[in-house]
């Protein structure tokens, strides 16, 4: 499961421990010719000297060791000077999302990320506004890097008009309902499941209670990310799992992210 809400930098020994192929040094065998590799720990410092440190790492696990020094990996990085104050004192900070692997089939990617003070939760906003950015293995300087993430900074405004159109839309209960019940398809298999929807649009706290699409939308995230959700099946009722796969948990909350902005236009 993606972790946002960390604003102390992670040390070189802890990013190790937590996703050693972020350390590996070379390109695996089966890369083409054109590869050109560029360590993760390159990109990690060329960020540290645009003000953006570590907090958090993940990796693809693999059953095979040789190709686990290669699989596609995650680093989040967040800078601890740059803020989104709501009015209402709903903060977040923005996070910069980067997945990259070192088996030739990865490009480093940026993806848009926000750490939801409020309640320590954190949403992947990859969308048509603040999206994806992708660098090649096919030559790479820090002048690019800065300059993607220059953009994505530059943007930050528009993630503010995004989250205030998503505070001034009021859904009825049956937008509620109709919005859950696709946010559930996005996660599960709903056929012959039987999902409590009231319980799932019931806010776990205070701050989330509203009709508004930024609180249902946070409801739902939260729900369904951290499995807070029971189903039954037949006569059994089941409680759903946490998501634990990265990859997983960042196609989730991206395509949550944009259902919730289909309500709000």
């Amino acid at each position: 499961m993606l972790d946002l809400n960390n604003n102390q930098f992670l040390t070189e020994e802890e990013i190790k421990e937590q996703a050693p192929s972020i350390y590996t040094m070379k390109a695996s065998k089966d890369t083409s010719k054109h590869y050109v590799h560029i360590p993760t720990t390159q990109v990690i410092n060329d960020m540290e000297a645009l003000g953006w440190g570590v907090v958090d790492v993940k990796q693809v696990r693999s059953r095979d060791r040789q190709r686990g020094l290669y699989t596609k990996h995650l680093v989040v990085f967040g800078n601890n000077d740059l803020k989104i104050e709501g009015k209402d004192g709903d903060t977040v900070f923005p996070r910069i999302l980067l997945t990259n692997a070192h088996d030739g089939k990865t490009a480093f990617t940026f993806a848009a990320g926000l750490f939801r003070l409020v309640c320590e939760n954190g949403l992947v906003i990859s969308d048509q506004n603040f999206g994806e950015m992708k660098i090649r293995h096919m030559g790479y300087d820090i002048t690019e890097l800065k300059e993607t993430i220059t953009k994505m900074v530059e943007q930050l405004p528009l993630t503010v008009e995004c989250m205030n159109k998503l505070k001034a839309t009021t859904l009825s209960q049956r937008a509620k309902e109709d919005f859950a019940l696709k946010a559930l398809g996005l996660r599960f298999n709903t056929d012959n499941k039987n999902f409590e929807i009231e319980t799932i649009l019931e806010p776990t706290r205070e701050e989330d209670k509203g009709d508004d699409v930024w609180s249902v939308y946070n409801v739902l995230q939260e729900k369904l990310i951290h499995g807070l959700v029971n189903y039954g099946v037949g006569a059994k009722i089941r409680k759903a799992r946490k998501i634990k796969n990265f990859q997983q948990d960042m196609k989730l909350n991206q395509e949550l992210y944009n259902l919730a902005l289909e309500y709000a236009n």
